[in-house]
């Protein structure tokens, strides 16, 4: 026989996980909606803005994320985290080493990584154990998809890592208040013709030398 704490249990659990949900709901509308706002307004976009754009209160706001610093963090951590996500989905879903590559290249222009750029110039803790553990997750997945490519004699052997994630940067950085607006329809017809000169044999010879992730890591 049920005892009365019996059938208010479930109801009280309900209760209680009910804001959790609501909170993280609002947390992840806060972060996507300045991923937005970042990539269309440049990182200095108000964090009225943000709200706004989130359907939340600035009190809601500034609960999750205190200062800018804090925001830009967490969209960094979900950029960073979803692009690595794009590169474990590229290998599940092609056989052939050369089209996981180019499928990874595709969506992770749609995450536009090039948005982080701006942001790693904004005063936050780049080395933040969480940003570095992404970065490394990050590496390590892209590196995974050039080197099965490479191996598999699908992609030219005198570019790195670096290459791929420079391209990647400058062809989907935001340009807030450029003339030409609509440019980012270009990107992946764009990012085509780059991934073509990829693929091996090699056409030319690269002058210089392949981009590393340390030589990134030299220059930002």
């Amino acid at each position: 026989m049920e005892t009365a704490a019996d059938t208010t249990a479930p109801a009280a659990q309900r209760r209680t996980s009910r804001p959790r949900a609501d909170a993280l709901r609002n947390r992840e509308r806060i972060v996507a909606a300045a991923r937005e706002l970042f990539v269309e307004l440049g990182a200095d976009v108000p964090l009225d803005d943000v709200a706004r754009r989130a359907g939340v209160g600035n009190a809601t706001l500034y609960r999750n994320f205190p200062d800018r610093a804090a925001l830009t963090h967490e969209v960094v951590l979900a950029v960073t985290s979803r692009t690595t996500r794009r590169a474990d989905e590229a290998v599940a879903a092609e056989s052939d080493p050369f089209a996981a590559l180019s499928r990874f290249v595709h969506a992770a222009a749609d995450e536009r990584i090039g948005a982080l750029c701006p942001m790693l110039s904004g005063v936050f803790d780049k080395n933040h154990p969480d940003l570095l553990a992404a970065r490394q997750r990050l590496e390590e997945a892209v590196g995974g998809l050039v080197q099965r490519a490479m191996s598999a004699g699908r992609l030219r052997t005198d570019i790195g890592v670096g290459d791929v994630l420079v391209v990647l940067s400058q062809l989907t950085r935001p340009l807030p208040g450029i003339v030409c607006q609509d440019i980012d329809r270009f990107t992946h017809r764009h990012l085509q013709l780059f991934l073509d000169g990829l693929e091996a044999p090699a056409r030319s010879e690269l002058p210089g030398s392949a981009a590393t992730m340390e030589d990134l890591r030299r220059r930002g």
